[in-house]
């Protein structure tokens, strides 16, 4: 249960949404970096319970983008619309006297991440059938805010390197590689980006997933620019060969793409953890499966990119 005070302010903000329904409880979600998450259990007219998700976004997102919250609810909105799995976006309160900040409510999914699948294989592809999804929208039919190219990240990173590059991920030979190359060329058509799907960020629900959350770094661009991320991310949570298998999959429902620069996206989605991996991980042991399997990503990548 939340503090008294910030029940109230919740109290309020339901009341706000829906005048004749109350707040039943309250209580934090755990899990996410880049935002305060609340779920709020309402009762609605009539006696029906539901249950909301409250999403305040951290200083970082904020001060990036201080539209972010109408942002992602008017692309929730447009995905939902269009029959993606995604939560329904039901409301935005403006920072303000409930909260200095905006927030973004939307509707709780009933499922949860899952990193120990019973059937991994399944699980495999449909992650690369969910982002193929994702990848095949047509744009011109979808009501989307103005979303960033995704490349606005990596020109930040490309252009203002680490004091110390760490050298056990042969950072130097990344940067002038890249460096080099930049701006990648893009042989692929624009797509909508997630731009962090990774397995955290799905939920699951008796086997099947349920929905596709946190749209906060939605980007306009490559879709290479995903799959490498969450090639990755693949890697850390299942292995190398899942990775494969996951790429295999999704690269079957994605004919027409140019696979040419993946191993440079591959590189580009590295340099971010190369720094920051230490910070991300739960506990020692995590810590070096991280290290090991970024390793084996940037090993694998860098010899692809530098062959003739």
């Amino acid at each position: 249960m939340s503090a008294p005070d910030d029940f109230a302010r919740f109290a309020r903000l339901v009341q706000r949404i829906e005048s004749q329904s109350q707040l039943h409880r309250a209580w934090p979600l755990h899990g996410g970096v880049s935002a305060q998450a609340t779920a709020l259990e309402v009762t609605r007219p009539g006696g029906e319970l539901q249950r909301w998700v409250v999403r305040r976004h951290g200083p970082a997102d904020l001060a990036d983008n201080p539209n972010i919250a109408n942002d992602e609810y008017k692309l929730m909105r447009a995905l939902h619309t269009a029959g993606l799995p995604v939560p329904a976006p039901i409301h935005v309160e403006p920072g303000g006297d409930l909260f200095p900040t905006p927030a973004l409510v939307v509707e709780f999914v009933d499922a949860k991440p899952d990193f120990a699948p019973a059937d991994l294989n399944g699980y495999l592809t449909q992650l690369a059938a969910a982002l193929a999804r994702i990848h095949l929208l047509d744009l011109t039919e979808l009501d989307l805010p103005v979303l960033p190219a995704r490349t606005r990240r990596f020109d930040a990173e490309l252009q203002s390197p680490p004091v110390k590059l760490d050298e056990v991920f042969a950072v130097s030979r990344i940067r002038a590689l890249l460096t080099a190359a930049w701006p990648l060329p893009q042989s692929n058509g624009t797509v909508l980006l997630h731009g962090d799907y990774w397995p955290g960020n799905v939920l699951w629900r008796d086997g099947q997933l349920a929905a596709v959350i946190d749209w906060e770094d939605a980007a306009l661009g490559d879709p290479l620019a995903d799959l490498a991320n969450s090639r990755l991310e693949v890697l850390w949570a299942f292995g190398a060969g899942a990775m494969q298998r996951y790429t295999r999959q999704y690269l079957a429902l994605m004919p027409d793409l140019d696979t040419a620069l993946l191993s440079y996206w591959d590189l580009c989605v590295a340099l971010r953890p190369v720094a920051r991996y230490t910070e991300w991980a739960e506990d020692v042991s995590a810590e070096a499966r991280m290290r090991e399997g970024l390793k084996v990503f940037v090993t694998q990548a860098l010899k692809k990119a530098e062959s003739p």
